[in-house]
């Protein structure tokens, strides 16, 4: 460059900065780049990178990457207390993400508080009502049909509150954020458990439930705990069958399903760039099985690839610019704990049943199954959803199903795909995978959550027929796909999953073991290889993007009062002022008590917008420690047994209050607010538990529940079923003051135990106002 061509730059520049108000160039091209394709705020880098500089000045030590994207989005950094894991952050995300099964109630609970638009960018996502039953386009359009009522409902809602609508068959909502809505340094929260997810893009894109999403959308800060931070260091590189679901799998086996419980999972070092971005999306996706606030990886050129071939590449550079300042964790930076990985000697893996974090190297695979008694014998492969559903995924599956049918082999089980979006879907279609996957004896399914989350009408085996499943999804609790209890489901990769379903055997190693083909001669499956990203560009397929109009103030939304699907709210009461004496014991739950359990998924979800025909469902499937039996409790009222909706009913009638007392990890799994709604309507009062998952217990304060916990766990069997439970002094609740609980058994004794909470002064206003919403309209109404 010559002395002219640096001079010409330089009045350039100068000018730009003029223009922009003392504003730099490399921040005045991060502004007018913008957040996505529907959306017209740009790139809130600038903004980010000056509330980062107010924190660093204040705390004065090298940052993670979590603290710099989290720290960031501080609503007033300068005097926010920031303690890790004591802290409760006041918050401004950047965007909000609803599912259509959660948007419902959420959308319910804002149009309730009165308000007239949303305040920040919101989208809302159809993909859990649609029921895997014989293939893509049909089960489409009949759930399309089923579901029209609530379909109407969100799209009439989104285009009056100014929430974008993506329409069934747009895919999962976490491959459509990948694909359109998630960037680096981004803070979204999302009304599913998987929202992490985005963290594959560089974001922190956090799990919540609808009343969260709601006071996002209400231009209220939103609290979260300081979360600690959990560094896993990454070195060597991987090789031959292992891949990125590997990664997560094993770190489920170190950490175990509550072992992330209130932290964030950061990955870093030289391995990180060894993995794809939609890799590290998968990765990130299943922190939820470890009970992680969220997982993050640090901005690299895999990501920047991602960005660029989903027409995003402005973002990529600006990216780039700001990576040292916000995008890459400080020499020096502290983790609370430090889990390292070589990738050079992981082996794939396969984790199960019943739970996420048992954990098989596919060489043991089969000798721990035939030792534990599991059918070793595999009835169905399930690939894609959510979690594993990119375009590398099915690429590589693809190559291990054509070498499989060069030899004469075809999937010798049923073969599900779920592709996680229109996209995806197109693309593979145009690319002939999809045709592969036909001719391998697959079917490929709608773009939905499916299967993953119970919507599948299986019909080769009956319920309470041992069988075993293998899938690529992240969740494999009892009954989670197809709501039979004896269904052993095992999650591995898609690739796994895919060469499992040559040989339909648990203990079937492709990685040493050789196949037989049809002419009789053994051949090895060759590595699994396929493209990171479409050497055509994507087809981005069908639009089924509604935009919300400028101005809906004038639209109705319509909820008819005879609707056995939705039903608008109504307002809980509040808290009288007094001790709560002699409640009930509904039920103890014995052993795992996921959301699943306290509110199950599959055909329930059609009730998710009608609180009270949902909450027919609470507690179904969760054991009652009493007698060990599933949904049968006594009704000591009447000294019968019945189902535990039907006592809860039969309480609140006669003015019972009651409580639920619970185990280890209590609500882990789904985001899913029901199971906090349910007992709050059916006129519980409080959980007492050894532990809670974080989502389900802020989903229990913003209800206006008391979510408490044993000071000494043994005091879990101090109570008995039949027994009376008091909380008293709760005129004196306060910040980390424990809670005195009085227990009277049946004989008169009674006992006195100490009980925790972690309320902070604000929830603790939930809990008298009787709920967060009700709190947010006293706030309102006085100002």
């Amino acid at each position: 460059m010559g002395i002219l061509d640096h001079r010409i730059n330089y009045l350039v520049c100068r000018e730009v900065q003029k223009r922009c108000f003392s504003v730099s160039p490399l921040m005045a091209a991060a502004s007018q780049v913008v957040i996505s394709k529907f959306d017209k705020a740009g790139l809130p880098y600038e903004k980010l990178e000056s509330r980062l500089k107010v924190v660093r000045d204040r705390l004065k030590r090298p940052l993670t990457l979590s603290e710099k994207v989290l720290y960031s989005h501080l609503d007033d950094p300068h005097n926010q207390d920031i303690t890790r894991g004591t802290s409760y952050l006041r918050l401004r995300p950047d965007r909000v993400a609803l599912q259509d099964a959660t948007a419902q109630m959420t959308m319910l609970q804002f149009i309730s508080s009165g308000l007239p638009r949303v305040a920040v960018p919101s989208t809302i996502h159809c993909d859990h009502l649609i029921q895997a039953q014989v293939g893509g386009e049909k089960d489409l359009e009949r759930a399309k049909n089923l579901n029209k009522e609530v379909y109407d409902f969100l799209s009439s809602a989104g285009a009056k509150y100014g929430v974008g609508f993506w329409k069934p068959g747009s895919g999962v909502i976490h491959q459509i954020i990948l694909e359109n809505y998630a960037f680096p340094g981004l803070l979204m929260i999302g009304t599913d458990s998987h929202t992490p997810n985005g963290g594959g893009l560089g974001g922190l894109c956090i799990g919540v439930g609808g009343a969260d999403a709601v006071d996002v959308m209400a231009d209220i800060p939103w609290e979260l705990k300081c979360p600690k931070v959990i560094g896993v260091k990454l070195t060597g590189s991987m090789k031959g069958w292992t891949s990125p679901k590997d990664i997560i799998l094993k770190v489920a086996d170190i950490l175990t399903v509550k072992g992330g419980t209130g932290a964030i999972i950061e990955y870093h070092g030289p391995g990180v760039d060894n993995i794809s971005c939609t890799g590290m999306g998968t990765i990130c996706n299943m922190g939820a099985e470890i009970g992680a606030t969220t997982s993050i990886f640090p901005f690299n050129k895999r990501m920047g690839d991602y960005l660029a071939s989903t027409g995003r590449a402005g973002i990529a550079e600006s990216a780039e610019k700001f990576k040292p300042v916000l995008f890459t964790p400080d020499a020096g930076c502290e983790y609370d704990q430090l889990i390292e990985l070589d990738l050079s000697t992981l082996e794939p893996h396969v984790n199960g049943p019943f739970t996420p974090d048992l954990a098989h190297p596919i060489s043991k695979l089969g000798q721990n199954a035939k030792k534990a008694g599991w059918p070793t014998d595999i009835k169905v492969s399930l690939i894609g959803s959510c979690t594993n559903s990119s375009y590398e995924d099915m690429s590589r599956c693809a190559s291990i199903a054509k070498e499989a049918m060069a030899h004469g082999l075809k999937s010798k089980i049923t073969f599900n795909i779920t592709p996680g979006s229109e996209q995806i879907r197109a693309t593979i279609e145009r690319d002939g995978i999809a045709e592969t996957f036909r001719q391998f004896g697959g079917t490929v399914l709608a773009n939905a959550c499916g299967p993953c989350i119970g919507q599948w009408d299986r019909k080769d085996v009956k319920k309470g027929d041992a069988n075993t499943i293998v899938t690529s999804y992240n969740r494999n609790f009892t009954g989670r796909n197809d709501a039979n209890p004896a269904t052993h489901c095992f999650i591995t990769s898609p690739e796994m999953c895919t060469a499992l379903a040559i040989t339909a055997r648990l203990d079937f190693d492709p990685t040493t073991q050789p196949l037989k083909g049809s002419d009789g001669k053994e051949f090895k499956l060759s590595n699994p290889f396929g493209a990171e990203l479409p050497p055509r560009g994507f087809d981005p397929g069908q639009d089924t993007y509604q935009a919300p109009p400028e101005d809906g103030s004038a639209l109705r939304v319509d909820v008819s009062p005879t609707s056995d699907r939705l039903q608008l709210l109504e307002p809980f009461d509040k808290w009288d002022g007094k001790d709560l004496v002699d409640m009930r014991i509904l039920i103890k739950v014995k052993g795992k008590c996921t959301t699943d359990h306290i509110s199950a998924a599959g055909p329930w979800l059609k009730f998710r917008g009608h609180l009270d025909n949902i909450s027919n469902n609470m507690f179904l499937t969760a054991t009652n420690a009493e007698n060990g039996e599933l949904n049968k409790v006594k009704n000591r009222l009447t000294g019968t047994w019945g189902s535990v909706p039907e006592v809860a009913r039969a309480y609140k009638a006669a003015g019972e209050k009651w409580v639920a007392i619970g185990d280890e990890n209590y609500g882990e799994g789904s985001s899913r607010e029901h199971a906090a709604l349910e007992p709050r309507h059916l006129g519980g009062r409080a959980i007492i538990v050894k532990s809670f998952a974080r989502i389900h217990e802020t989903n229990l304060k913003k209800q206006g529940m008391l979510p408490l916990t044993f000071a000494n766990p043994a005091d879990y069997d101090k109570i008995q079923p039949g027994d009376r439970i008091s909380l008293v002094g709760l005129t004196g609740l306060a910040p980390g003051k424990p809670v005195e609980c009085v227990i009277k058994h049946e004989n008169g004794q009674t006992e006195k135990i100490t009980l925790n909470h972690s309320m902070n002064q604000q929830q603790i206003e939930w809990f008298k106002a009787g709920s967060a919403l009700n709190r947010m309209k006293q706030v309102a109404s006085s100002n």
